[in-house]
């Protein structure tokens, strides 16, 4: 059972850091808009706007400035500790 818990553990944690790491990519991205325009930004925006759409409603652009995805990356970073602790509860009360 622990072992099921540490493989589901890591799997929650990678995809938490890739989904990090495409957000990353689609802010960079916005550096050059016509990098949004073909397949791959495409993509990659579709992956990322639900979930920086939902904190650019709390927290609108300064001017030129949109802080919500450096929030959001913080959110995840947040979620992730949040597993990790979860994780280690419930492998601590199987022991």
């Amino acid at each position: 059972m622990i072992d099921i818990l540490l493989l589901l553990h890591g799997f929650i944690k990678n995809a938490i850091s890739i989904y990090s790491f495409i957000l990353i990519i689609y802010i960079l991205m916005s550096w050059v808009p016509s990098m949004r325009e073909n397949a791959f930004g495409r993509f990659i925006g579709t992956l990322a706007e639900p979930y920086l759409s939902f904190f650019r409603r709390f927290i609108p652009p300064l001017g030129m400035i949109d802080l919500s995805p450096i929030i959001a990356i913080f959110a995840l970073r947040f979620i992730s500790a949040g597993v990790s602790n979860v994780f280690q509860m419930m492998i601590n009360a199987l022991l």
